[in-house]
């Protein structure tokens, strides 16, 4: 599903040139759940904004789901994330504005889904994730776990085949934070590809691989055993 090949990611102004990224190999398998961690600053949510189709690679190449995307433009980026990718923030990235339900409706209305199937949608995802009964309330009016739920049904309304989460429970307590987690592992045993940045190594547990970056690079992978790991249903 997910493969670079040299991918490398650098910030450049008139005065100065930042590497975030450099040589960065990576294989994630349709079904994998696998984790980004390394120290703040070492280039994990710049590689989850590649990853996710949020911005362009300097260097190197990325393929997703059989395509090249190295250097597509903005609006070809916004076309394959469509449907496709699904992103949890670890802020919830809620509208203000929106209730519950007109936030976790927006991927289909992007996606030109007609209104009475987005209204089934929303509803049946709103009671997987427990949160039909505030589908009328605002974010404002909602717990932090409640936001965080909110923010998962949004990324899972459109079934995409890839969730990606940058520190999903950063902001939670642990009840809550152990409870996305197993909202997550649900997801993925039911073919949902995820990759995710965490500091958490409790968090990390859940997932089949860890990836680990320093100053941009991979300079680890660690991976479950094979009786644990991968419920994959296809190679790249």
């Amino acid at each position: 599903m997910i493969k670079t090949e040299a991918l490398a990611k650098i910030f450049r102004t008139e005065e100065i040139e930042t590497s975030a990224l450099s040589k960065v190999n990576i294989h994630i398998k349709t079904g994998e759940f696998v984790a980004i961690m390394g120290p703040s600053g070492c280039g994990k949510s710049t590689l989850l904004n590649i990853i996710g189709l949020l911005d362009n690679l300097t260097e190197g190449n990325y393929i997703f789901n059989d395509v090249d995307v190295s250097q597509k433009t903005e609006k070809q980026r916004t076309k394959y994330r469509k449907g496709n990718i699904g992103f949890i923030f670890q802020s919830f990235n809620l509208i203000d504005e929106l209730t519950v339900f007109e936030n976790v409706e927006l991927p289909l209305l992007y996606m030109g889904i007609p209104s009475v199937q987005r209204k089934e949608k929303v509803l049946e995802v709103l009671e997987r994730m427990n949160i039909s009964h505030r589908a009328k309330h605002y974010p404002q009016q909602l717990s932090g776990g409640q936001q965080q739920r909110v923010a998962i049904a949004r990324a899972v309304v459109s079934n995409p085949k890839l969730i990606l989460a940058d520190e999903p429970t950063g902001n939670l307590d642990s009840t809550n934070g152990k409870e996305v987690m197993q909202l997550l592992e649900e997801l993925n045993k039911e073919g949902t590809t995820i990759v995710m940045v965490t500091h958490s190594q409790a968090d990390a547990e859940y997932a089949h691989r860890t990836i680990n970056l320093f100053d941009g690079k991979i300079v680890s992978e660690n991976q479950k055993d094979i009786h644990s790991q991968i419920r994959a249903t296809a190679v790249l």
